[in-house]
């Protein structure tokens, strides 16, 4: 670690973004005589925000991404956050589930439970719900390959507590193309991931239509070292492909555009990611009209959750999250989110303790209700650095989408790696600057302490695993076997066809097929996929 060293004087000092973007010491009317103009709050292209009033109306959802352990366990924490004031549930899912994985499967060992909730049957599904009525509660889940069977088994749940699916209303992320970039936790090749994925849109539109089926996520792209402009870029081309392939599908833009919904990291350039977000609903409300030609108003609107960004967060001075997290919390207010998760305190070490996740949900309803910023909509509306900075990454995005677009699309430009090498290289730029002091870490590489802070930690319960393993051999003991296979053998001879697996799915989860039976029925007939190395 380098001594301490004063930072250098302002005269003559470079400043510019985590983007790269270089800043000027000031900003006037000169920066901004070429922009386009700006219209009020709730008015295409909505850079100021989708809602003319924006939080006088109503705040944003706020949610607290939560599981551990078992369902039972889960259950108990969801029923605590919403005593707590807590508005929405998100769901984590451990590496098993996410991975199409059950619990009792060899692979699972040392995983069940342990990032997350173990989830691998309707059974499963039914207690992480239970005693919280679906009909009554909006419900994010974080799944993206096993998406199709993890949403078949909600939808079952909230048809046993006897909830109309019209009244149902959430986000699946079912998001597939940001995992071949960024997080790899997919299954099969790209093309049929991207067919299971049209096919939770598709039905989704016609059977939930309050429920949003995609969550296009721009978040994993940026924990894995992405610019925020890489970010911005790589996700809105990521629903220019969505919306390509729910078209060949036959669907009107029309009926499916309105429910797509977006993901957002919030990092620690405070000023670059307000512009991240308002340039965000720029270009998706001219994309929707202009390259698709949208003509509902709803699918022009831009509807985003943001998160704070956990590879921002240090285990050394871990009270120092909390800083961190509210000031990325308040750029997400500031920028117009529709929904907000913060980190907590702990999560460079564990997943959060009660403690860590009563902070953090704090710190949204300090925002909320103390802060004074959600009096007015898009309150930096007219800076002339931040319309300016607006205009840089959104042209700075824009350039990235025509190179990808010259590709011809986003699943060739994850075949040749194009995302993955831009990512990667971002990647080793940001962390060669924080080794060599250039980029300041608070705690990390400057004003560190030898002092280390003792925090309280979550311990999770190393028995959930065999008391999953438990419950899931006893119920494929109690389960109707030939109605099980019967089920499956359906759902492979759709996935052979062309038609919407959905329903073979449903018909699979309700005879209490497991989520690593149904995904192995899929990969059966797609194959797996394994991706070139990136350099």
């Amino acid at each position: 670690m380098k001594p301490f060293a004063a930072p250098p004087a302002a005269t003559g000092r470079k400043f510019e973004t985590l983007s790269g973007i270089p800043v000027e010491p000031w900003y006037g009317p000169e920066h901004v005589s070429g922009l386009p103009p700006l219209p009020a709050p709730g008015e295409f292209p909505y850079t100021r925000g989708i809602h003319r009033t924006m939080y006088q109306g109503r705040l944003w959802t706020m949610r607290q991404f939560s599981g551990f352990a078992t369902p039972e366990e889960t259950n108990q924490r969801y029923l605590y956050l919403l005593s707590q004031g807590q508005t929405g549930l998100s769901v984590a899912f451990d590496l098993p589930t996410l991975m199409g994985v059950d619990a009792d499967h060899p692979s699972a060992e040392g995983e069940v439970g342990q990032c997350g909730v173990s989830v691998s049957s309707l059974e499963d599904m039914e207690i992480l719900f239970r005693g919280i009525p679906l009909k009554d509660v909006t419900v994010s889940m974080t799944i993206n390959s096993p998406a199709p069977i993890l949403y078949a088994m909600y939808l079952a749940v909230a048809e046993k507590q006897g909830a109309d699916w019209n009244e149902l209303s959430g986000t699946l992320q079912n998001d597939i193309l940001k995992e071949y970039i960024a997080q790899k936790e997919y299954l099969y090749p790209p093309r049929p991931s991207m067919r299971l994925a049209v096919d939770v849109i598709e039905f989704s539109a016609r059977q939930t239509p309050r429920y949003n089926p995609i969550s296009i996520s721009g978040y994993h792209i940026r924990e894995a070292g992405s610019t925020a402009v890489q970010e911005l870029a790589f996700t809105l081309r990521d629903g220019i492909e969505y919306v390509d392939w729910t078209l060949e599908r036959g669907l009107p833009v029309d009926a499916f555009a309105p429910r797509l919904s977006f993901f957002f990291n919030a990092h620690n350039h405070f000023f670059e990611e307000i512009a991240k977000y308002r340039a965000a609903r720029r270009m998706w409300a001219h994309i929707m009209r202009d390259r698709f030609g949208a003509s509902d108003e709803r699918s022009w609107k831009l509807r985003f959750h943001a998160q704070t960004a956990g590879c921002s967060l240090s285990w050394q001075q871990p009270y120092n999250n909390v800083i961190r997290t509210a000031i990325q919390a308040l750029a997400g207010v500031l920028g117009g989110t529709q929904s907000l998760h913060t980190n907590s305190l702990d999560e460079a070490y564990a997943l959060p303790s009660e403690h860590a996740v009563t902070i953090a949900l704090r710190t949204q309803q300090v925002i909320a209700y103390e802060s004074g910023v959600t009096a007015a909509a898009d309150p930096l509306g007219g800076s002339y650095y931040l319309e300016w900075l607006t205009g840089e990454v959104e042209r700075k995005a824009r350039e990235y989408i025509s190179r990808i677009d010259a590709m011809g699309g986003m699943i060739t430009a994850i075949e040749q790696n194009f995302p993955q090498r831009e990512i990667a290289e971002a990647s080793y730029r940001y962390q060669k600057e924080v080794e060599q002091g250039e980029r300041v870490i608070v705690g990390v590489n400057r004003f560190s302490s030898d002092e280390e802070e003792q925090i309280e930690l979550l311990e999770i319960d190393q028995s959930a695993a065999h008391r999953q393993q438990e419950k899931l051999a006893a119920l494929r003991r109690r389960r109707s076997q030939t109605r099980m296979q019967e089920a499956l053998d359906r759902l492979k001879k759709a996935a052979e066809g062309s038609q919407n697996t959905l329903p073979c799915i449903l018909d699979a989860v309700k005879a209490y097929a497991t989520a690593g039976e149904i995904a192995g029925a899929f990969r059966d007939v797609f194959g797996s996929w394994q991706e070139n190395s990136v350099l």
